[in-house]
């Protein structure tokens, strides 16, 4: 329940200022912890951030117990990969241990979101090398995003090639649609999440880079989103003009 609400629209901005009272949960919260959720109906169940991406044939490497890095193979039909002499065909299974980055998933505004409106999430990695040994010889893997698949934690799912950007980046006021949005259908707590499909390439110390077949994906922790619903009211003056108005 929201008491003492304030919204403040600039045009290029919404604030909205209030205290928020549950049954079985005291205080206010302002989003991005852990463990933050809506008490009684407010709230629903957030399942577990998918550890692989939907695609059949993947493999769970699951480093540390984590399970947060997978195997993919490519289709059949995909044309092979070129393969570096005198070694045997690298597939995503053989490089999917050097442990490719995982995404470091955020939202706008942090931790919250109101009902109807596009929450932003954002997940940027770029390409990075990993060194090791392959097949007994020195090798650098180098993984590059090709895909960003977010899981919104209430069923949506959402594909990008991007890994998206703040709004200020966008130039675009808050609570506009972008391609890594979400627009949420009621108010509780969600986890979301977001798997990076990388490309590899191997590089056995000649100088040359060959393509690994096959997807590396690695997964992000679990993101905690809490969706408010906001109701206006018409006042005579804003509570900076009347601070013992309504609502202030």
């Amino acid at each position: 329940m929201w008491t003492n609400c304030a919204v403040g629209n600039s045009g290029s901005q919404i604030d909205i200022v209030g205290q928020q009272t549950q049954p079985g949960r005291g205080g206010s919260d302002t989003g991005g912890s852990e463990g933050g959720g809506g008490g009684g109906d407010a709230g629903q169940a957030a399942p577990p951030p998918p550890t692989i991406p939907p695609d059949d044939g993947c493999t769970d490497i699951g480093l540390d117990g984590q399970g947060i890095v997978a195997a993919c193979p490519v289709a059949a039909e995909e044309e092979p990969a070129e393969e570096a002499p005198g070694i045997p065909p690298v597939t995503a299974a053989d490089v999917a241990s050097f442990a490719p980055d995982r995404p470091p998933l955020q939202a706008e505004p942090a931790g919250v979101g109101v009902v109807g409106m596009p929450a932003n999430f954002t997940a940027g990695v770029g390409a990075h090398t990993r060194t090791g040994t392959l097949f007994g010889r020195p090798v650098t893997v180098r993984f590059t995003p090709v895909a960003y698949v977010f899981d919104y934690g209430d069923g949506a799912v959402g594909r990008s090639s991007t890994g998206g950007a703040s709004w200020q980046e966008l130039g675009l006021p808050q609570f506009s649609a972008t391609p890594t949005s979400h627009a949420y259908a009621a108010r509780g707590t969600y986890t979301a999440s977001v798997t990076v499909e990388y490309a590899a390439e191997v590089d056995f110390g000649v100088g040359t880079w060959f393509p690994v077949r096959g997807v590396v994906t690695a997964a992000s922790g679990g993101y905690p989103v809490e969706i408010f619903e906001v109701r206006t009211a018409l006042v005579d003056k804003t509570c900076v003009e009347n601070p013992a108005g309504p609502g202030c």
